[in-house]
């Protein structure tokens, strides 16, 4: 009886480690590359991502009194390799007037964009991912 009660004693005097502490989980922010706005179409210049996660934020309006009517109007992004001229990637495709966001998952690049655009009057932002 006295070393059940030793050893019951002896167990609840133990203090358990507490348990090791969550990673944490990684948090994704953006920071702008370029900002560009216009109408028709357009080349912009290079820029590097080290990442080559980009978010591109996009919108197309029409001008009052425009002769097209705002479904006439397309606009297409696309991401081109600024080492070799190639295209990697299509961002964006849309017809008529909208917004929204696209994103371009590469190896880290040197980048430029190309825009085609008919009817419409457009501005996009490209932004890099960068997780920390």
């Amino acid at each position: 009886m006295i070393t059940v009660a030793a050893a019951l004693a002896a167990s609840g005097c133990r203090r358990q480690a507490p348990p090791p502490p969550k990673p944490a989980e990684p948090t994704i922010a953006y920071h702008q590359l370029g900002s560009w706005s216009g109408r028709g179409n357009l080349q912009t210049e290079s820029f590097t991502s080290d990442t080559g996660a980009l978010r591109v934020r996009w919108e197309t309006t029409v001008q009052p009194g425009d002769a097209a009517s705002p479904a006439q109007g397309a606009f297409k992004i696309t991401a081109h390799s600024a080492i070799s001229g190639r295209p990697l990637q299509e961002v964006v495709d849309s017809a008529g007037v909208g917004s929204g966001v696209g994103y371009v998952q590469q190896d880290p690049h040197v980048f430029y964009v190309v825009v085609d655009s008919r009817h419409v009057n457009w501005k996009f932002t490209v932004e890099e991912a960068v997780v920390y």
